[in-house]
């Protein structure tokens, strides 16, 4: 079967990352579950994932979503590339709605389908790598033309068709 890398689960149930390692452990090489949401972006840091599956709900008591809505902005923030998945026991329209604005890449509800959890991490994996983002190939645009000519910023502007500040304001963005 093929074996996708690695996959970080955040969800404060200890329950919840038994049932997704024994789902998934045929799917992921590497399965790194996580219960409290503060060690999301130094795990991120630290290692690389090919996927997050992210609960919504932190804060006891609460189910509004707005702990997962936060914590996706702030993955998608320092990650924009990172696929994340939402998981939710009180999924609404309007939730999974606002999740993708933000760039979940799917939703998915408590209790799930074990084969349609597994379709749709892959799903969300291999979308992910089958399409370059517009910033991503602007940004390789700029690299190549900036490599042939040998760092000589006003040539790879004009070989560009734009402006020597343009190509500036460019580079910066891309250093942000």
């Amino acid at each position: 079967m093929n074996k996708y890398n690695s996959i970080l689960i955040v969800d404060d149930n200890i329950a919840i990352h038994t049932a997704l390692q024994f789902c998934l452990e045929t799917t992921f090489k590497n399965i790194k579950s996580l219960s409290d949401p503060n060690d999301i972006l130094k795990t991120l840091a630290q290692e690389e994932f090919d996927i997050v599956l992210l609960d919504m709900n932190f804060t006891l008591g609460t189910n509004t979503g707005q702990d997962g809505i936060m914590w996706l902005r702030a993955i998608k923030k320092r990650h924009p590339q990172l696929p994340v998945v939402l998981l939710t026991a009180y999924a609404n329209i309007q939730l999974a709605v606002k999740g993708m604005k933000y760039g979940a890449a799917d939703f998915i509800t408590k209790p799930w389908d074990n084969d349609e959890l597994t379709r749709k991490l892959k799903d969300a994996i291999d979308n992910n790598l089958a399409i370059e983002t517009l910033d991503q190939a602007e940004a390789e645009h700029i690299r190549k033309a900036i490599s042939l000519c040998h760092g000589n910023l006003s040539k790879a502007a004009e070989m560009l068709n734009i402006s020597r500040q343009t190509l500036y304001n460019k580079i910066k963005k891309l250093e942000e």
